[in-house]
Formats: structure tokens, sequence, C-alpha cells
């Protein structure tokens, strides 16, 4: 896509062009896609659990509305999986938009084969616990980013970003700005002479 009209919003924007278009903020560190691929975009709905404990993802199941991006912290945990193939299944039927996870996930296979788009910090094939605590619906940080509920979570092959929801129209606009220079420098550079 050349013009910038064809990015609307966050959701059609890339990940590095969005960190861009916020001064390089708003990345989430060391989360990654779990298949190649995945995207997703939608509003975020936060929890927050204790390290390697999925009770609190089960209770976000009974509220989280379609389109929405399950987002965790989960202290950064690399020993246990948060999800595998089964909450994935849940997701894929409630039609969530994405799962987000700064911790742990497994099953990476059938997440691929579900389609459920998912980030995380690691892969252990070790499950959860299901003990608790955990918060659902409050301030969150994932990969050292804040994340409020309702804030944009853009995610690609390069990561996550997150556009905090009363910035989002102006960083679209940025983003937008900075897709139609990229696109003029690529113009030129498709007139560039190789010199003997």
């Amino acid at each position: 896509m050349n013009s910038i009209n064809a990015y609307p919003s966050p959701a059609d924007l890339p990940v590095a062009t969005l960190s861009d278009a916020m001064e390089r903020f708003g990345v989430a560190d060391g989360i990654r896609p779990l298949w190649p691929g995945a995207t997703l975009s939608g509003p975020a709905f936060t929890v927050w659990t204790r390290p390697g404990d999925n009770k609190g993802l089960h209770a976000a199941f009974e509220t989280i509305r379609r389109g929405e991006i399950l987002i965790v912290n989960g202290g950064g945990d690399e020993t246990r999986a948060l999800i595998g193939e089964l909450v994935v299944q849940k997701a894929r039927a409630l039609e969530i938009g994405g799962i987000v996870l700064d911790g742990a996930a497994r099953d990476v296979t059938e997440l691929a084969q579900l389609g459920v788009p998912v980030f995380a910090r690691a892969v252990t094939p070790a499950g959860p616990w299901k003990t608790g605590p955990y918060r659902i619906g409050g301030t969150i940080a994932v990969g050292g980013v804040p994340v409020h509920p309702g804030d944009w979570v853009v995610g690609d092959d390069d990561g996550v970003a997150i556009v905090p929801e009363e910035q989002r129209a102006e960083v679209v606009r940025i983003a937008r700005e900075l897709i139609e220079g990229e696109a003029r420098r690529r113009a030129a550079n498709q007139g560039l002479v190789p010199r003997d």
C-alpha cells in the first residue's frame, strides 16, 4: 500500500512504524510471535497474575469481549506456560483478537494450527499453577510498557506495540506521515544507479 489513506487505524500499521511514531517508546521488550505471520490488533483486556499461574486467564474468559486482546503480566516468568492448546481453543471460540503474555506458552504447533495470534516471552512444556492470586482490568506492565484497559495493542512479526488510547489519533497521524515519507524514499532508492 502506498497511500497514507490506506491506514485508517493502528490496526493496519506496522509495529515498527507505530514505535517510530511514538518516539521509539511503546514496544514490549522481549515479546515475540509464537508462529510466523501472526498479527493482532485490538483494545487491551488486562490481567496481572502470579508468575506461572493462569487462574486469572480462565477468569478473564468470563468477561472478555470479541476482538479484545488478552494481555497478561505474568512477571516475565519463563518456567511455566500460562497457556496451551486448550486455553487457545477457548480464546478462538470466544473470537478474541489474540493473546500477549509477559510469560511463557506451550503447544506451539497446535497454536499455529488454531490460528489465534499468540505473542509471548518464552516457550516451555511445563504447565501452570491454577491457584491465583490475580487482578483483572487494571493497569499492568508488559515487556516494560504500561498497558491500560482499552489501550490499542498491535502485534506483527517484529513484536508488540502498545498505543495509549488518549494518544491513538495523534500516533496514527504521525505514522501515516512516516509511511508517506518511506514511500518517497523507497521510490528514490529504486532510481539509484550503481557506480563503476
